[in-house]
């Protein structure tokens, strides 16, 4: 009984035995615990004083889904995996299901994933009101592979559950039982009782018996079913190009209606047993530990500091970024006060958060009690008298060095000697920020995402003289306003905007030598990027394209790509998106349409710098393209973390996917560079560089691995910590 997870059984003077899930923190499905699972429901079908079943879970969670650590494991052959069928069949079905006595499941908290599947076995469901019930595996690159894919479209029909299923949409208690999912909805304090007079009335035939894989009610006409699995198959196509796993979760749910849900099942647990050796499965499994893994930072979380509280915080500018970042605070009860230069500024700011919510409103999100209640902790202020008892302060102001230091000059004199100094800036160094100041043990930056109340990714820049206390806060406001936070050290760009600066130069120097602007976004959106690096240039604007790469040309200049096309383009006020114009036009819905005039300024660009087309770049192949792109990208983000500047790979890999939309398919950069070899990668960016120049040259750090073919994210032997 020493092992963490295990089933205990009961059996109380009613004669119902009650066996709970125990595995701590969210009473997960390790192998061992349905070994339990099983033997506790043998006693309790041997056992004469024993006349019905209730499975439930213990403190207050019923089971958050199969052990996804165990993954990895079973992935790499390290560990036996079960053989295919064995849970559903063996265990669920003919075990649970197949019971001689009644079960039935009293749901509180999760039951997620295996968790739910093992409740759908029993006979009947109660559940409280807000417990969660859900089918999410897909979003692990597997299918359901207990029985789900069977048992969920008899219980709440077709098209239901195939949006559960597909969208890893879970549901709550109270719509569960709408949808026929559960049997009644009680209070957690009787949850359990009512669960054991229920098997009871089971028992005495008050209540119906009911299997639920043999349930046809839900289920529609064969012909009518059809119709509705093609949909989901055009919608999955058109949603997931790139992947095969919701089409085989699609194939698995119509064998179960053609064939029997007994077919079914065998068909599942056998693609089940495929998918999770699939690149997909390891590339979102990985990103799953990853992003758990981004809050452990060697030297700060593991002193035993404790985040103080912060309960008031000021940003500094209301645009885009200010008045987003005072949206996800006040969000989340943090009371804000929103400082401008003036009252036009200032109410423009205000308006904005105003909208932010209201779209929350507009959507269902929100209700307008609750629109009220979360814009009245924001206060607008034109000075700094009323920053002497905050706790935090986030700069959000234009890019301009000698603007911010002013601003952290100011903040020092105003602020408590406890409160927060932070900067939301994207490429300037931290030390250069606060050159001026006394105060640079609390100086570090809060890197937010635009939109910054959407984007889930919080990039916490440190410096070698930021205390780790202030990190441990930081780290505590981005979980409290549900971001992933990713701790980088400080440079120009830190990781994020550094790793992916070659990105749109790279595009630049294809298009200069022959290559066409729209095939290559084409290319990488097909690859699954949100945008490609022309459409993604327009929406951020040129303005921001140059001051940035005005940055990576003063601190990088060996290896920036200075190409003239942005700069002569915003000359002729086709400056992106917000102008209509830039490398698409946009009508008034924002719909980006290519532009037969874009050539002009490209061959303008070409006779400025002297670049003659090279034949080879006009008819690149895809592979072609998505490698002369995103490899620099990799390179950069092998520099990131050979200087120390992000702690580990999966960091890099979390800050790709979360920061700039690289698809979590794919693992996230570093975890897909390893999936083509450390050798393959250097030798195609040697290729590059001997043709077009030391852009592409790979870093030391890149070649060392190749050379040894060692992956790109196995730890450095030491690192060069540059905090």
């Amino acid at each position: 009984m020493g092992t963490k997870g295990r089933t205990v059984m009961e059996v109380g003077a009613d004669g119902v035995a009650l066996i709970t899930i125990i595995n701590p923190p969210v009473n997960s499905l390790a192998i061992d615990v349905l070994h339990s699972l099983k033997e506790s429901y043998e006693q309790a079908l041997r056992r004469d004083d024993v006349k019905a079943i209730v499975v439930t879970g213990a403190n207050g969670k019923f089971s958050g889904g199969f052990d996804i650590s165990a993954f990895g494991g079973i992935q790499g052959g390290k560990t036996a995996a079960p053989k295919p069928g064995f849970i559903s069949v063996e265990v669920l079905t003919d075990t649970v299901e197949g019971a001689r006595k009644p079960s039935v499941a009293a749901i509180d908290g999760l039951a997620l994933g295996g968790g739910l599947e093992v409740a759908m076995a029993c006979h009947a469901r109660i559940s409280t009101a807000n417990a969660q019930l859900g089918l999410p595996e897909l979003q692990l690159g597997v299918i359901p592979g207990f029985g789900g894919t069977q048992r969920l479209p008899r219980l709440v029909g077709l098209a239901k559950a195939l949006e559960m299923m597909l969208m890893s949409k879970p549901v709550k208690g109270e719509e569960a039982h709408s949808l026929g999912l559960v049997d009644a909805i009680v209070s957690p304090d009787d949850l359990v009782n009512t669960a054991r007079r229920w098997a009871l009335d089971i028992l005495e035939r008050k209540r119906p018996w009911v299997s639920s894989l043999y349930k046809t009610d839900k289920i529609e006409p064969l012909g009518e079913a059809r119709e509705i699995l093609k949909f989901a198959r055009a919608q999955a196509r058109k949603q997931a190009p790139n992947l095969t796993h919701p089409l085989v979760c699609i194939d698995v749910i119509e064998e179960g209606i053609v064939s029997g849900p007994r077919a079914g099942l065998w068909k599942e647990a056998e693609a089940f047993q495929g998918l999770l050796h699939s690149d997909t499965c390891k590339s979102l499994v990985h990103i799953f530990f990853a992003q758990r893994g981004t809050s452990k930072v060697p030297g700060v979380t593991d002193l035993g500091l404790k985040p103080r509280r912060i309960s008031k915080v000021a940003i500094i500018g209301g645009g885009l970024m200010g008045s987003g970042i005072a949206t996800a605070l006040i969000l989340s009860n943090y009371s804000v006060i929103l400082k401008e230069v003036n009252e036009k500024f200032l109410q423009a700011g205000i308006g904005r958060v105003k909208a932010n919510l209201q779209s929350r409103v507009k959507k269902g999100k929100m209700t307008q009690e609750k629109f009220e209640k979360t814009l009245s902790l924001l206060k607008g202020v034109l000075d700094y008298e009323s920053f002497r008892d905050v706790d935090m302060v986030i700069e959000a102001v234009i890019e301009n060095v000698s603007l911010k230091q002013q601003i952290f000059v100011d903040l020092e004199k105003f602020c408590p000697p406890h409160c927060i100094l932070a900067s939301n800036t994207s490429t300037i160094d931290l030390n250069l920020i606060g050159e001026k100041t006394k105060s640079h043990d609390r100086i570090a930056g809060a890197h937010f995402f635009s939109p910054a109340h959407i984007m889930p990714l919080l990039e916490i820049v440190r410096t070698q003289r930021t205390s780790p206390q202030v990190i441990v806060d930081l780290l505590d406001v981005g979980k409290r306003i549900r971001k992933t936070p990713v701790v980088v050290g400080n440079c120009t760009g830190f990781a994020v905007n550094r790793m992916f600066f070659p990105y749109t130069q790279a595009a630049l120097l294809l298009v200069e030598r022959g290559t066409d602007v729209y095939q290559i976004d084409k290319v990488i959106t097909k690859f699954g990027m949100p945008m490609g690096p022309f459409r993604l240039c327009d929406l951020v604007g040129f303005g921001v394209a140059i001051a940035t790469g005005m940055q990576f040309v003063e601190n990088f200049p060996e290896r920036t790509y200075k190409s003239m096309l942005i700069p002569m383009m915003q000359e002729e006020k086709r400056a992106g998106e917000t102008t209509r114009k830039g490398f698409y036009v946009y009508n008034d819905k924002r719909k980006a349409n290519p532009d037969p005039e874009i050539n002009k300024f490209i061959q303008k660009a070409r006779d400025i710098s002297g670049i003659v087309v090279d034949p080879k770049l006009v008819k690149l192949s895809d592979k072609d393209i998505i490698e002369m792109i995103l490899f620099p990208v990799v390179n950069e983000a092998c520099r990131v973390l050979a200087e120390g500047i992000a702690v580990k790979a999966a960091d890099l890999d979390i800050a790709a996917v979360m920061g700039m939309g690289f698809p979590p398919y794919r693992g996230g950069i570093m975890f897909w560079a390893d999936s083509l070899g450390s050798e393959y990668i250097c030798s195609r960016l040697e290729e590059w560089s001997s043709m077009y120049g030391e852009f592409f040259k790979p870093c030391a750090y890149l070649a060392e691995r190749a050379a040894k073919g060692v992956p790109l994210s196995s730890p450095l032997e030491q690192a060069k910590s540059r905090l």
